[in-house]
């Protein structure tokens, strides 16, 4: 909605206004520049791999909205052939539901805020409800690079659904201290699926982009009995 509104005032008032996104989403040369400022979570992460580990990760995991997180530390792992990238959307009750928000998962290829790129939309063209316990990931579209990613192959993108998340944020702070945000326990539900796959000698690499105080509320509100764990592919 907040993206809209800013959409339709600049268009309206473009000698007045001034259009700032923090997303990879809209009109060209936005999600290059929102790529480009946050590439600094890539290097810094790349950098932090050799010197600890002395190696690059086998997979880098980062949820997926818009995408400006994800691109941001996919970027300095693009040109290494051997590390997998992947993508988290939030699949909310589940793929084949209404109640999602996994664009590029259960989407298809539209125009969105100025850019075409897989987004949720009725067979008539108009913009689908979206549906995810997590705010930061709930947009009906995502930006238009990480469909390059998606069409390329680069990229592998998978779906959480709301419970999986929730019992990855509750695991997360019950072992590690951290309380994560929300979108965020979206990748650390894959995370785990996929450090299983890959045994001792995998090296996952998590994008840990927020913190969840903010979450804990609704979470609190949410029951815990039940919860699955895994990802959808």
């Amino acid at each position: 909605d907040a993206t809209n509104e800013a959409f339709r005032e600049w268009a309206a008032c473009s000698d007045e206004t001034f259009y700032v996104i923090g997303s990879v989403v809209g009109t060209h040369p936005y999600p290059y520049m929102v790529r480009e400022f946050q590439k600094v979570i890539g290097v810094e992460a790349r950098a932090q791999m050799l010197e600890r580990y002395g190696r690059l990760p086998s997979d880098v995991v980062a949820c997926v909205g818009g995408g400006s997180n994800a691109l941001g530390i996919f970027a300095a792992f693009a040109a290494d052939p051997d590390v997998r990238l992947w993508g988290v959307e939030a699949a909310g009750l589940g793929l084949e539901a209404s109640d999602t928000a996994a664009s590029l998962g259960a989407g298809s290829v539209g125009i969105l805020h100025g850019s075409r790129s897989y987004l949720l939309q009725t067979p008539e063209g108009q913009v689908r409800n979206t549906h995810s316990i997590s705010a930061g990931l709930d947009y009906p579209g995502v930006g238009p690079e990480h469909a390059y990613l998606k069409e390329c192959g680069r990229a592998e993108y998978v779906a959480v659904t709301d419970d999986q998340a929730l019992a990855a944020f509750h695991r997360c702070a019950a072992r590690e201290g951290i309380v994560p945000a929300l979108e965020s326990a979206h990748a650390l539900a894959f995370a785990q699926s996929l450090a299983g796959e890959r045994g001792a000698g995998g090296c996952v690499l998590v994008n840990l982009s927020g913190r969840g105080d903010k979450d804990v509320g609704q979470v609190r509100q949410r029951p815990r009995n039940g919860m699955e764990t895994r990802a959808s592919r």
